[in-house]
Parts: structure tokens; sequence; C-alpha cells
């Protein structure tokens, strides 16, 4: 049953920072991390946005999130650097760290940031967007904690590893933001809450069988990988590129723990005009693959969309009509204000 009510974007917003300031965030961090809970919210990501703010404030409440620490640079060269997260709030770490990559990028042409003792970014497409903003192609991704099994394994050995690609197009941008999972956990959490079963396979029950059940797959961490077994591979190479070039634990080191904390991501910049392309060539070049794809012939019932279409679509819709947001938890959060 559809439980959501509205809320206009900055009430959100506003909410959000306030409860931050008052559970020991500083005025900058709180902004910073506000936006970005408010914006996943607005962009149709509410399993990345308010839905995960209380548990995120739980983390903050025993410690795994630092609200007071600052990323420090450990390694520098112009066009790559390494930081240590020092176990603060992940969505502001990558926040800093992709600035810090758009920067260098603005300067060299290219830029790339490693970031070790992170924590959750939350909804990673924002990320992308931030880049696409700069006039930057931007990828980035990030390690977890084992949520995914290796491809004939019954145990979650691999992480869902999120990866984001983003082109700059107009006032828009193409962004690609996925995990190497069919459907990312906070997605079958919602259809769990809501009693529904997912449209496609998410993973496997417990004899190993394909399942459209998302309680199956919550309960044993299998959801399918992407591609099958194409998508267990990639999950691994983003691991190890994540964690060897931060210097950080891997998936397999941070399922020790028992919890998610103290990640490894990493992020990369392209910066168009410094590295000899008109920004006015590039968005011809994208519109004329975004008008061939949208042309496509499709079944019946179907539609094509690109990339990060459906997330301006609501994003419009949102700002003009308010957030859809699930009135339990908005109710929870209201009640942290006191």
């Amino acid at each position: 049953m559809n439980n959501n009510i509205r809320i206009p974007y900055k009430q959100l917003e506003s909410t959000l920072e306030g409860i931050l300031i008052k559970s020991g965030f500083d005025a900058e961090k709180a902004a910073v991390c506000a936006s970005l809970f408010a914006r996943a919210s607005l962009d149709g990501v509410a399993s990345h946005g308010l839905n995960r703010f209380p548990s995120f404030l739980e983390q903050v409440s025993n410690g795994q999130v630092q609200a007071g620490a600052m990323p420090e640079k450990e390694y520098s060269l112009p066009v790559m650097e390494r930081w240590n997260g020092n176990l603060g709030p992940g969505m502001y770490n990558a926040h800093f760290a992709m600035n810090r990559a758009i920067d260098m990028a603005s300067e060299n042409g290219i830029g790339c940031v490693a970031m070790n003792r992170t924590n959750h970014w939350m909804r990673a497409g924002n990320y992308g967007w931030q880049a696409a903003a700069a006039g930057c192609i931007g990828i980035c991704f990030t390690n977890t904690i084992p949520n995914m099994p290796a491809w004939g394994g019954s145990e979650p050995k691999l992480g869902n590893n999120p990866l984001v690609i983003s082109i700059p197009f107009g006032k828009e941008a193409v962004v690609l933001d996925m995990a190497m999972t069919q459907y990312s956990y906070g997605k079958m959490s919602i259809f769990e809450k809501e009693n529904r079963t997912m449209p496609h396979h998410a993973g496997f029950d417990q004899q190993g069988d394909l399942t459209k059940d998302p309680v199956h797959v919550l309960a044993e961490q299998l959801a399918l990988p992407i591609g099958l077994w194409k998508g267990a591979g990639l999950s691994m190479m983003l691991d190890l590129m994540a964690a060897g070039l931060s210097k950080g634990k891997s998936t397999w080191e941070i399922g020790l723990q028992g919890e998610e904390y103290g990640i490894s991501q990493l992020f990369f910049c392209f910066h168009l005009e410094k590295l000899g392309i008109d920004p006015l060539e590039m968005e011809r070049k994208v519109a004329g693959v975004l008008e061939d794809l949208k042309a496509s012939a499709v079944f019946k019932g179907m539609e094509v969309s690109y990339p990060g279409e459906k997330s301006y679509e609501r994003r419009k819709e949102n700002l003009a009509s308010g957030i859809p947001v699930d009135a339990e938890i908005w109710n929870t959060v209201l009640q942290m204000r006191e």
C-alpha cells in the first residue's frame, strides 16, 4: 500500500540539515550532507535518500560514522591524489573527492582521487551529476560489504560495488548509476516493505533457485549479479581497483568487520575543454546518439530511455509538486528534531 505524502524540496533539505547540526555536524558539512540526501529523494531514489537517513544517524550514534572527521591527504600528483576519509560521512567525503577530481581535471585535463577509510556514499548518481555540472565526464565506484555471491557460489563473497559514469549534456546529463546486483538492496527493501515481488529475478533462494521475492534474497544476501558471471567478474575488478589504488580495505576485509564501514572508493574526471574537446561538439554527438536511441522500435507496452533521463524528469516533477516521501519514515525523521 502506497503511504506517500509530498514534501517541498527546501523543507526536506532544511529539516535534515537541522537534525544533522543537532547530531554534531558543523554547518558546512550538515548543508552538504542534507543536500545530497534530499537530492536523492528529489530524483526518485528515496531508497538512498530520506529512507536511509535514520540508519545513517544510527551509524553516527554508534561511532561507525565520525561526524567531525575530515578527509586527510596521503599522497599527491598533479593528476592523482589519495585521501584518508577518517571514517567521516560517506556522502560528504565523496562530494569532496569528486570536487578534488574536478579541480585537477580543470587544471590538467584529467583528475583521479582514491579514498580509503570512508563510508557509504548513499546515492551514487549524485557524484555523476556533480561532475557533469562542472563540464566533466565523471567515473566513480565504491566497494561494499560482501552482499552478492560469486557466480556459482551459495554465499555472499562479492560486493554490489556501484559504478557511475556521467557525460554532460546541456543543462542535463547522461548518467549511468548502477550496482553490480540486478537490484540494489535499498530498492528490494522498499518492495519487501510493500509486500511486492520484483519485476525481474532479483537473486537466489536458499535452494539456489532464481526468485523475484525480495524476502528470500534479503535474508541470505544472495542478490543476482548483473550479466550473471560477467557482473560477478566486474564486481571483483572494481573492488581490486578501489582497494588497491586507495590502499584501503577490499570487500572481503570489510566483511570481517560484520558491518559496512571503512570502505574504498575511486573518482575520475575528464575535463572536455582541457582535453581539446569542444563542449558543443560533444553535445551534438550526445544528441545524435540519443536521437537515434529514442527512435528505436519497441515491443508492445515498452519504451526506450537513456541513463539519467527518468531522474531528470522526476526531478522537474518533484520540484513542482513536492517530493514523494514515506509518511512513516518522514514522521520518524521529524521526531528526531525534538
